[in-house]
């Protein structure tokens, strides 16, 4: 936890370092309890811990913080459900709150990307860190591109 005036909460010294470092055009991915974040970290991205939250409570901190990025037409994706649990009828409920919360945070309507399953753990792979949570929605992972002031 930090101890300053208006810093969320839920954003630990560690994931504030992550943000401030992070230029325009570099990507955060906000990953579910089930992500395979140390695997897809020894790829390069930065490792940060947050178990215990859940996304929408990060993700509402994070974009007090940061900018997305206006020069993309989707500055955010999440990963596309796999056929057969879109042919069983899973539902992915937690993606109306992120795109709420999105859209309320830029004040506009905010275009979100369905990344297809192992699409999104290359571009993962890529990113400027991995943020481990504790969310158990399934396909609950997003991730966000930063833009500038």
């Amino acid at each position: 936890m930090v101890m300053l005036k208006g810093i969320p909460r839920v954003l630990t010294p560690q994931l504030l370092s992550v943000l401030a470092r992070m230029g325009h055009g570099d990507e955060i991915v906000l990953a579910d309890a089930n992500f395979p974040t140390a695997s897809v970290c020894a790829s390069g991205p930065e490792m940060v811990r947050a178990d215990g939250h859940d996304i929408p409570a990060i993700l509402k901190g994070v974009l007090q913080l940061l900018p997305l990025d206006a020069y993309v037409a989707k500055p955010a994706a999440v990963m596309q459900v796999v056929p057969s649990d879109a042919a069983k009828g899973l539902k992915t409920p937690v993606w109306d709150t992120y795109k709420s919360l999105l859209n309320e945070a830029e004040g506009k309507k905010i275009e979100v990307e369905e990344v297809e399953r192992f699409a999104f753990y290359e571009r993962a792979k890529t990113a400027f860190a991995v943020v481990h949570t504790g969310e158990t929605a399934l396909y609950g992972n997003i991730i966000l591109k930063k833009g500038v002031l």
